[in-house]
């Protein structure tokens, strides 16, 4: 599994509610702990389709792009705001 490589995957930060507003999420394990302990709703079709998204990357099935790109449709789902990492 994938769980810590940083490198596919293009940090982004999540504008989230409570003590740390702010969560950078910059590996695929870190994306797959958002979505799975963090998340304010559970369900939703763009939130199912990332959980997915993120296994598949992890066992090497999609890229961590995909992955990323599901994480930030499930964030509009959820009415997260998403601010672009830059290197």
């Amino acid at each position: 599994m994938k769980w810590h490589r940083s490198g596919e995957f293009t940090p982004l930060m999540l504008v989230v509610s409570g003590p740390e507003k702010y969560k950078l999420v910059a590996t695929l394990w870190e994306a797959a702990n958002m979505l799975t302990a963090c998340w304010p709703i559970d369900d939703g079709e763009e939130y199912l389709t990332a959980i997915r998204a993120c296994r598949d990357a992890l066992h090497g099935d999609v890229s961590a792009e995909d992955a990323r790109e599901a994480l930030i449709r499930a964030a509009d789902e959820a009415g997260i705001p998403v601010i672009t990492v830059v290197h």
